[in-house]
């Protein structure tokens, strides 16, 4: 059967505000493991991969992307960022309790560092700089965890990491921290189109939110016609499953769905 493909409508992007998931917007939060929304008695599950997918498709128009010697590990950067979420996401994390998947709030801390590692690792012999960049974007997401004593052995590991992976493409941190805003607005970007956020959500002077079937940001990075975007996901009832495996095997039936909209660039305040 191929898969379906679905509009968003406005009216199921109003609602998303009572979601127990949250964004990373400068360091305050960590991502979630997987994307579960919500969404007229089913919910729909986008992988973190999926997200970083569509992160990557958006980042190829932006302002400044073109034009930069570095554009091919910045876009490698973005499309492998959450490549460190495959395992946790095939596996899900499940609460007995409630019969259902956990977000970030209920995922170990230990899980929570221990993806980074695996990402940068992925693509660190062929790409050192694209792995500097998905190092410096955990640096970001998890920066307010810094001053935490279960974090410090994970920043000072992450930072020599970093600094070993400059060192190699003969980069410097200046460099690359000029770069990251346009993994890091592009990874906001997708969140918000994936999850529907109406409220704004704001990085790097940027504000991004959604409305109706578009994710906008303004001031604008985007060309001035709207880019399509779309994103893989998976329904499910919104139930209460007996376990995990229960829930694996009915993400595992449930047909490929497109949810489908735009980017573009939205007013400004």
């Amino acid at each position: 059967m191929p898969p379906r493909f679905v509009e968003f409508a406005e009216d199921l992007r109003s609602w998303w505000g009572d979601a127990k998931i949250d964004c990373p917007l400068h360091g305050s939060a960590v991502p979630s493991k997987v994307i579960i929304r919500p969404q007229a008695g089913s919910l729909l599950f986008i992988t973190q991969p999926d997200h970083a997918a569509l992160a990557a498709d958006l980042v190829a128009h932006f302002d400044g992307f073109a034009s930069s010697p570095r554009r091919q590990a910045i876009h490698l950067a973005v499309r492998e960022h959450d490549a460190g979420w495959h395992d946790p996401d095939d596996t899900l994390v499940f609460d007995d309790a409630t019969g259902k998947a956990l977000d970030f709030v209920g995922v170990p801390e230990s899980l929570k560092q221990s993806v980074w590692p695996v990402a940068i690792d992925r693509i660190a012999d062929r790409a050192p700089y694209a792995a500097a960049l998905i190092a410096e974007h955990a640096s970001f997401v998890y920066s307010a965890n810094r001053e935490k004593p279960a974090w410090h052995a994970f920043f000072a590991a992450l930072e020599d990491r970093r600094a070993a992976l400059l060192h190699r493409c003969d980069e410097t941190l200046a460099t690359l921290q000029a770069d990251y805003p346009l993994l890091g607005i592009a990874d906001l970007v997708s969140l918000s189109f994936c999850h529907g956020w109406t409220e704004p959500k704001e990085r790097f002077g940027r504000s991004i939110r959604c409305a109706g079937a578009a994710v906008e940001i303004a001031p604008s990075l985007l060309p001035a016609a709207p880019i399509a975007a779309r994103v893989r996901a998976r329904r499910v009832p919104d139930q209460r499953y007996a376990s995990a495996a229960a829930l694996r095997d009915a993400l595992a039936s449930a047909t490929p769905e497109f949810l489908t909209g735009v980017a573009r660039g939205g007013p400004l305040a």
